[in-house]
């Protein structure tokens, strides 16, 4: 009965730690890496939402992680969580010197 021993569990501990470096942990990086472009935002800052609206941010309100946010067509309510990290940085970007 005592046969196998830990052997019996090393593929379950090694599928577990590939799990985790490959899919968890690049995931909670992800997450604490958007947290802080959240609550670096500022005003007059240019984002994109991920739902591809462009903005100008107007208000910041820490109390409730909202912000309101210019658009062309007036102004609108969001929380910080809605505006997209990738595609803000993108728009952000200097451009690229052309040789």
């Amino acid at each position: 009965m005592g046969e196998g021993g830990i052997g019996a569990f090393l593929p379950f501990i090694l599928m577990f730690l590939v799990v985790y470096f490959f899919m968890i942990a690049p995931q909670m990086k992800r997450a604490k890496q958007e947290k802080k472009f959240g609550s670096e935002l500022k005003r007059g800052d240019k984002v994109i939402t991920k739902s591809g609206m462009h903005a100008k941010i107007v208000e910041l309100n820490d109390k409730d992680k909202s912000c309101v946010l210019e658009t062309m067509s007036g102004k609108i309510k969001f929380d910080r969580s809605a505006i997209s990290m990738e595609m803000s940085k993108k728009l952000n970007a200097p451009p690229a010197i052309k040789k």
